[in-house]
């Protein structure tokens, strides 16, 4: 399994160092049924991809991909995005098509939207059966990227006024997914317009957003 990470991980370096000029990767939005609003936020992603593009110096294709859980495609992507407010569902052959794209190397960032986090526990439950949530200490490397969050995550929307948390799922010592809840990082992304946020709750979202990739783009394990 650890040749199939490498295999996996070199395969990005690669894109990520010698193929900038042409786009040759995308990170992507993950669709999934149960009638949750997967689609919410249609502005976050490209906002975070011409962020990190400007200030991580990344030459991501500022086209989001969008692609379903059950899909072969999701192995194209070092970085899924997943949120949404309702309803999630993971047929058995999501979850283990989800699971192989983990343990390959893959990352998946999970933002609770306001009101995702009853249905997305027990459906990563399904993805690793083995494995539960932990909280990460506001000294885990995720947030100390190119901007230090010494508090873990930013406070963006207030909604029920309980403190930001962020938590992981690891696996064989890697953090294969980051689950950021009562946040709302995807809303600080999104265009001023759309949320009336100041620009100073948008800078601590779009640059927590970017810590978030750059970690996922060093492999998970720093």
């Amino acid at each position: 399994m650890r040749k199939v990470f490498n295999l996996f991980f070199l395969a990005f370096a690669f894109l990520l160092f010698t193929s900038f000029e042409t786009y040759t990767y995308q990170i992507a939005l993950l669709k999934y049924n149960g009638g949750g609003d997967w689609y919410a936020n249609p502005t976050s992603l490209p906002n975070l991809v011409k962020f990190c593009n400007d200030n991580l110096k990344t030459n991501i294709n500022p086209t989001p991909a969008t692609v379903t859980v059950g899909s072969s495609e999701i192995f194209q992507y070092p970085f899924l995005h997943m949120t949404g407010h309702g309803n999630v569902v993971f047929s058995a052959a999501d979850a283990e098509n989800l699971r192989n794209y983990l343990m390959a190397g893959g990352f998946l960032h999970i933002d609770d939207n306001y009101g995702m986090d009853p249905f997305v526990r027990p459906q990563m439950k399904k993805v690793f059966p083995e494995l539960d949530f932990v909280e990460l200490p506001f000294d885990h490397p995720i947030y100390h990227q190119k901007f230090p969050f010494p508090k873990g995550l930013p406070k963006i929307h207030e909604h029920d006024g309980k403190a930001s948390q962020g938590f992981g799922l690891i696996y064989e010592g890697r953090l294969v997914c980051f689950y950021s809840y009562e946040t709302d990082l995807g809303d600080g992304w999104e265009d001023q317009e759309v949320h009336k946020d100041s620009n100073e709750k948008r800078q601590q979202a779009l640059q927590m957003g970017a810590n978030l990739v750059q970690f996922a783009f060093k492999g998970g394990r720093e």
